[in-house]
């Protein structure tokens, strides 16, 4: 996991383009989804972390989001 506020600009962009980073949460929340996810990008900086898949969100106790992994959300609700 990686903390937003630790990373320079220039790190974050290396992540990217590598695809070492996948998967965005927010730590208070513990909710995890896409890059692309308009709830997500709404999210403080202070509150954002990365991932580099859904299964080290999950290790950590991430929940899927319910807008943009809908199927994965509606899984874990079932499954809870």
């Amino acid at each position: 996991m990686l903390v937003h506020q630790q990373l320079t600009k220039e790190e974050l962009s290396k992540h990217f383009r590598n695809g070492t980073i996948t998967i965005a949460g927010n730590v208070r929340l513990k909710i995890y989804g896409l890059l692309t996810c308009t709830s997500g990008k709404r999210m403080k900086k202070e509150n954002r972390v990365f991932f580099k898949n859904e299964t080290e969100a999950i290790q950590l106790g991430f929940r899927p989001c319910g807008h943009c992994l809908r199927k994965a959300y509606v899984k874990w609700k079932l499954l809870s």
